[in-house]
C-alpha cells in the first residue's frame, strides 16, 4: 500500500513507511510479505532482515498460508546472504535465522551471517553474546560493504526472478 503524502519519510524513524514510499535505502528487494533490507550494523557482514508488510506482531497472528509466504521468503533471503558472503568471505560458515519481536513490536526476522573468524566462544552462540560493540560506529552501514550489498541484491534476485 504506496503512501500518497509525497513528503520523504525519514527511514530512521518509519522504516516500513519509507519502504511502502521507496524511499528507504536500505531495502534490498520488494518480497511477496514485506521487504528485504541490509542491516544498518554490519557487525557481522551480511546481517539483512526481512520486514513485514502488514500489521502483524508476531508470526501466529498471520493466517497460515501467510506464515508460510513469510517463512519462504525468509529461506529465500537466507539463500541469497548464504551465495553473496560464501562468495566474498572464505570464512563463511553459516547462516543464522531468528524471529525475535521483543524490542520492535512488529513481525520481522533477522539473517545473520556466521564466520569460522569469529572468536570460538562468540561464534558457537547467540549473537547478542557480542554485545553493544555491534552497534560501534565501525560497523555502521557505509560504502565499503557496497560490493556485499550489491551480490547479496542479485542473489537475492536471481532466486525471486524463479
Amino acid at each position: 500500500m504506496p503512501n500518497p503524502d509525497p513528503t520523504p519519510i525519514d527511514y530512521r524513524v518509519d522504516s516500513i513507511g519509507a519502504a511502502r514510499q521507496g524511499t528507504n535505502p536500505d531495502v534490498l528487494a520488494r518480497m511477496q510479505t514485506g521487504w528485504a533490507v541490509i542491516g544498518s550494523n554490519q557487525h557481522l557482514p551480511g546481517y539483512c532482515l526481512l520486514i513485514h508488510d502488514g500489521t502483524a506482531d508476531h508470526l501466529s497472528d498471520l493466517p497460515r498460508p501467510a506464515r508460510l509466504a513469510f517463512m519462504h521468503d525468509l529461506i529465500l533471503l537466507g539463500e541469497a546472504v548464504e551465495q553473496a558472503c560464501r562468495t566474498t568471505d572464505p570464512a563463511f560458515w553459516r547462516i543464522n535465522y531468528e524471529v525475535l519481536g521483543n524490542t520492535w513490536p512488529h513481525l520481522h526476522a533477522h539473517i545473520h551471517p556466521r564466520y569460522h573468524w569469529e572468536p570460538a566462544h562468540l561464534r558457537t552462540g547467540p549473537i547478542h553474546l557480542y554485545g553493544p560493540t555491534r552497534q560501534s560506529p565501525e560497523h555502521h552501514l557505509g560504502p565499503q560493504h557496497d560490493p556485499l550489498r550489491a551480490a547479496i541484491t542479485q542473489a537475492l534476485n536471481d532466486r525471486l526472478a524463479t
